[in-house]
């Protein structure tokens, strides 16, 4: 029997998911979580194999899936973690497998992939869907595109409009250090202003 938490800020997508795997023999739904930090209660609490958790949990969270895939792996006996969510940016990918996701599935998934991807995680097997897979080589053949994390925290902020100034105040850097990133990522993505920068990172799927 494959233990299963469900993480999702959404009740109807939660009940939509207990609903499905209730139809399969093998497997059973232990936990149901609405925030990162109830995703790694409910992986302290409960003892699943694996844990199907979502990235972006709404205005109310402090967190992301990322950081709760992140503190869930440290745990002991740690379960599996299999990131089921809408977003499918290199940012979003690349921070979900740095924290320790065993696969990376988009909400469009067909039913019988889902399930055939949970059980694989729960196997301890890599569990990417076709196009996640086809991103991270695409990415491993072009690494010169590889943003750091604080150069993809200056240009999130860029894209939602920040100038320099109002960047190195949310990120506590002098503007001096802003604007290095900038240059940094002028070069990485070949482009010479912030609005060339953002369309390219869109572009790429580095930024959504």
């Amino acid at each position: 029997m494959i233990r299963l938490v469900i993480a999702d800020d959404h009740p109807i997508v939660r009940a939509g998911l207990h609903a499905l795997f209730g139809l399969e023999d093998d497997f059973e739904v232990v936990g149901e979580a609405a925030t990162p930090d109830e995703a790694v209660i409910a992986a302290e609490l409960e003892s699943p194999d694996v844990v199907l958790m979502d990235l972006q949990f709404g205005n109310r969270a402090t967190t992301t899936g990322a950081d709760a895939t992140r503190r869930i792996r440290a745990l002991d006996a740690a379960p599996y973690v299999l990131v089921l969510t809408n977003y499918d940016s290199d940012a979003d990918i690349l921070g979900a497998v740095e924290a320790g996701a065993s696969g990376y599935l988009l909400k469009d998934a067909p039913p019988h992939e889902l399930i055939a991807a949970v059980r694989a995680a729960a196997a301890g097997e890599s569990a990417l869907a076709p196009v996640i897979a086809s991103r991270l080589l695409d990415r491993m053949r072009a690494p010169e595109v590889s943003l750091s994390s604080r150069e993809m925290e200056v240009l999130e902020l860029v894209a939602a409009g920040q100038s320099n100034a109002q960047a190195a105040t949310r990120l506590f850097i002098s503007e001096t250090t802003v604007k290095s990133h900038l240059a940094h990522i002028f070069s990485k993505l070949d482009v010479t202003s912030r609005t060339a920068a953002v369309s390219a990172a869109r572009r790429r799927g580095i930024l959504r």
